[in-house]
């Protein structure tokens, strides 16, 4: 078994995809003409956004992710070899900022971002 697929639930997609490309510069793969799912340019896993009030599973409903003040336990991370140009970049282009680019005992270079939705962004070193 591998993983295929991280969705993240949204009120906008294209937003959102907008939002990480300008913002992590990752690479838009599509949005779908209903608009209501995209994918990103993000190797083996694909990240990708689904509207939230259409893709919401049965009998599920969805957290609000509106307050940025707190957010879900779980985090996307993006590798890189840039921490600091990535997180500057990030913060430019409308993430919240949690923790600045601190060097971990482990030896990768991590700094922590929100996106516009509130979810919790890690941009990081490649592991020694």
């Amino acid at each position: 078994m591998k993983l295929g697929y991280v969705i993240l639930y949204v009120e906008n997609v294209e937003a959102s995809i907008t939002f990480y490309e300008n913002a992590f510069s990752i690479k838009r793969k599509f949005i779908h003409e209903s608009k209501e799912y995209g994918e990103m340019e993000t190797g083996d896993t694909i990240l990708s956004f689904a509207d939230r009030s259409t893709s919401q599973p049965k009998g599920l409903e969805f957290l609000k992710n509106a307050d940025t003040s707190k957010c879900h336990p779980t985090e996307i991370a993006f590798i890189t070899e840039d921490v600091p140009s990535a997180f500057e970049k990030a913060i430019r282009n409308g993430c919240k900022i949690i923790s600045e680019p601190e060097q971990k005992p482990w030896g990768q270079l991590v700094s922590y971002v929100l996106d516009l939705n509130g979810f919790l962004v890690e941009l990081s070193s490649p592991m020694a």
